[in-house]
């Protein structure tokens, strides 16, 4: 009898581990903007540029964050969103445009507000990396139109000399 009230036991405390493992495992992983995250294709830009893809809407919170880091002398091509979209640039410098306006020169700790269906880019400085966080709605990206290498180095060259 007792050995039987043993195996019970045994098997009951072995069939919760499972349950017992997961509960201790915290739903959401803390992500961190310090990584870079990973390579991004070059579908809308050229050079190089890291995503890190820190939070994902859900029902619960209908906006995305993600950190783009964009080496230097990148470009991205001219998109808009369904949302407005804010940008918080955490290191290096870059340019930002939208269209009809002039592009400026963005750098570690600028703000910016763009409103939704306003189309834009963003991108690094021909010398220097940047780092961003992006926060913006669930709905995808919508990719207007090229830019090209010859419009970013006027962009370029027009904000360095100032």
């Amino acid at each position: 009898m007792k050995s039987n009230l043993m195996k019970y036991l045994c098997l009951f405390f072995i069939s919760l581990l499972p349950v017992l493992s997961s509960a201790q495992q915290p739903e959401n992983k803390v992500k961190s903007y310090l990584d870079k995250g990973v390579k991004a294709p070059n579908t809308h830009h050229i050079g190089d540029a890291w995503l890190n893809f820190l939070v994902q809407a859900d029902k619960e919170f209908n906006q995305n964050i993600t950190q783009a880091t964009f080496s230097a002398n990148s470009t991205l091509d001219w998109h808009k969103h369904n949302t407005t979209q804010v940008i918080i640039v955490t290191d290096g410098k870059g340019y930002y445009q939208e269209k009809g306006q002039e592009p400026i020169l963005i750098k570690k700790g600028d703000v910016i507000k763009c409103e939704k269906d306003t189309e834009h880019w963003h991108t690094s400085s021909k010398t220097s990396d940047v780092s961003y966080l992006a926060i913006y709605g669930a709905q995808p990206t919508i990719w207007t139109e090229k830019l090209t290498q010859e419009y970013y180095d006027k962009v370029s060259k027009q904000l360095e000399e100032k």
